[in-house]
């Protein structure tokens, strides 16, 4: 199916400055590609759905990473298929990464999928369920908020079962995940406040890509996780200079070329802009720029990164 969008014509009207890793104007169906489903945060003003990505293999959607507000719709305009996926991540439960994960199951109700899918997730704390739970109040057939499509945690009616798993880790684990067709998957805890979060790698077909999710980058974890990462996905959700509780959430732009530098990854892209950091991206790539020198894309929605 058709995969659209132009990057140029969105780099052009925001005047974003990319150097060297820009996107390209569509995805090719074959080898191994990332496309940006929502490059926004929890705004609604700046037109961008909520945080979502998308791996594709050989023309097939294969990881489906974070569903934010918006992003079943940039599902749908990928040309991607909910029956060709072989895992489901999330990297926190804020409403602007899971949102959407409502929509994408009820619109697979008239695909084709028979085989499980996978989904995991981070454990829980006092603020915010585990992910098997969260899967449950939306979905579970007696007491979810939608459980006419419980029949998913059964596997009944001819349809497929959800499978939703809780990643446990100490604060400085690195674990490794398998995922059919031979994906590989790992996961390490990141600092976002007080909401349990992780990132992620994906490795398959000698390629590596990994997601930062939202985290302030205090702990260490993403740049051994991203060690060698051919595509490295930062959110860039907070300009330099900002302090107090946003800072706790997220990390600046000195610190993201810090963790690009730190794990040597080949090509850096950012997303989760939020309203206050469009319109800076050349201040944000010079912060950037005095530690890492690889190459530098701030994507927008449908952007596509072979």
């Amino acid at each position: 199916m058709k995969r659209i969008r132009t990057a140029a014509a969105a780099f052009v009207a925001i005047g974003v400055l990319v150097e060297g890793a820009q996107a390209d104007t569509t995805c090719t169906g074959t080898g191994v590609e990332l496309q940006v489903l929502g490059s926004g945060g929890p705004e609604l003003q700046d037109k961008r759905a909520s945080s979502s990505y998308v791996v594709w293999r050989d023309g097939k959607a294969r990881v489906l990473i974070d569903a934010g507000g918006g992003s079943a719709l940039r599902f749908g305009e990928s040309g991607a298929q909910m029956e060709d996926l072989e895992v489901m991540l999330l990297s926190h439960l804020h409403v602007d990464h899971t949102g959407d994960l409502p929509a994408l199951f009820m619109s697979s109700y008239f695909g084709e999928r028979k085989k499980a899918l996978p989904l995991f997730g981070p454990l829980g704390n006092a603020y915010f369920p585990a992910t098997t739970v969260f899967i449950a109040d939306l979905f579970d057939p007696a007491r979810g908020a939608y459980r006419y499509l419980g029949s998913y945690l059964k596997g009944e009616d001819d349809g497929y079962r959800l499978q939703p798993h809780d990643v446990q880790l100490s604060a400085h684990e690195i674990r490794r995940l398998s995922a059919n067709d031979g994906i590989v998957l790992s996961a390490t805890t990141v600092i976002h406040g007080s909401v349990p979060a992780l990132a992620w790698r994906i490795d398959l077909d000698h390629r590596s890509l990994v997601f930062s999710g939202d985290g302030n980058g205090d702990n260490g974890n993403l740049q051994k996780l991203a060690r060698g990462a051919d595509l490295l996905v930062i959110h860039n959700a907070i300009p330099e200079g900002t302090d107090g509780p946003p800072r706790a959430l997220h990390m600046p732009p000195s610190l993201i070329g810090v963790i690009a530098k730190a794990a040597d990854a080949h090509r850096l892209v950012l997303s989760h802009r939020m309203l206050r950091t469009l319109g800076h991206e050349e201040e944000t790539l010079g912060f950037i720029r005095k530690s890492y020198a690889g190459p530098v894309a701030f994507a927008n929605d449908l952007d596509c990164f072979r």
